[in-house]
């Protein structure tokens, strides 16, 4: 869960966990609903997230229908003895119910699809020769366009990213992997300290670390610290297209290296 989420009071924590001991004991389907009320608000969250650049065709409500199962399942595999707090468990399983429903139903267009992979390219290719993430406008001249085209280009393929960088690293189950967000510093507690794999955050922060400024900036303000894409635009005094390109062309570029990485091993 982001910093910005609200907090319970203690007497309210303590009603959880009894609610859980109830339900792990029991398994009874009316404590379970229960469980699915208390933490509805998070499919809710999640899904509003997930939508935010999706084409108009595509009903929140069903992103909410298709997160509920992911919460279910959260719901039947959380063990509360685990030292991780269950909304952090839980988002990842949400967003990939959600995110495997919108595959399955296939709702990118190929043209989309073709354009994503030529910049891919593109950044690979500069990348190899410079050693660092180019810019927009040295991306726009390997490409043959100007930079307002590949703003264009960007603004369209984001819908691939729907899945964008909580998506879970290949192999592992969701919930017990790492994501964007442990890999960016908390000066308190947070999802950082409760994940074990140690190596798979390390690779993400590499990554990062390998970003531009305001493309780090972004990803910092929207995955850690829970800010909309039309808030992060409010700091950083551009439009929420402009940081829609900004995340999309950075997601680009860490899904590409995660990948490179992968192929290493």
């Amino acid at each position: 869960m982001t910093t910005r989420m609200n907090s319970v009071d203690s007497d309210e924590v303590d009603q959880i966990a009894l609610l859980w001991k109830e339900y792990k004991q029991t398994k009874s389907a009316a404590t379970r609903d229960r469980l699915i009320v208390r933490y509805s608000p998070l499919v809710k969250y999640v899904a509003s997230r997930v939508a935010t650049g999706l084409p108009g065709n595509i009903d929140p409500a069903d992103l909410v229908s298709y997160g509920i199962f992911g919460l279910i399942d959260a719901i039947s595999k959380f063990d509360p003895e685990r030292a991780i707090k269950f909304e952090t468990y839980a988002i990842a399983r949400i967003k990939g119910a959600i995110i495997d429903e919108l595959r399955a139903i296939d709702w990118v267009p190929r043209s989309v699809r073709s354009k994503a992979r030529m910049v891919e390219k593109a950044i690979v290719k500069l990348e190899a020769k410079m050693l660092r993430s180019p810019s927009d406008e040295e991306l726009a001249q390997e490409l043959g366009i100007t930079p307002r085209d590949l703003g264009d280009i960007l603004t369209e393929t984001r819908r691939l990213g729907v899945a964008a960088l909580d998506e879970i690293l290949a192999g592992a189950e969701r919930g017990d992997s790492a994501t964007l967000g442990d890999t960016i510093p908390d000066k308190g507690t947070g999802p950082v300290l409760s994940f074990e794999n140690e190596e798979t955050k390390q690779l993400l922060a590499m990554a990062v670390n390998r970003l531009q400024d305001r493309e780090k900036m972004v990803l910092a303000l929207y995955y850690y610290e829970g800010f909309t894409l039309a808030e992060i635009g409010q700091v950083l005094g551009v439009t929420e297209s402009r940081v829609c390109q900004i995340h999309t062309k950075a997601v680009m570029q860490l899904r590409l290296r995660l990948n490179d990485f992968d192929k290493q091993e």
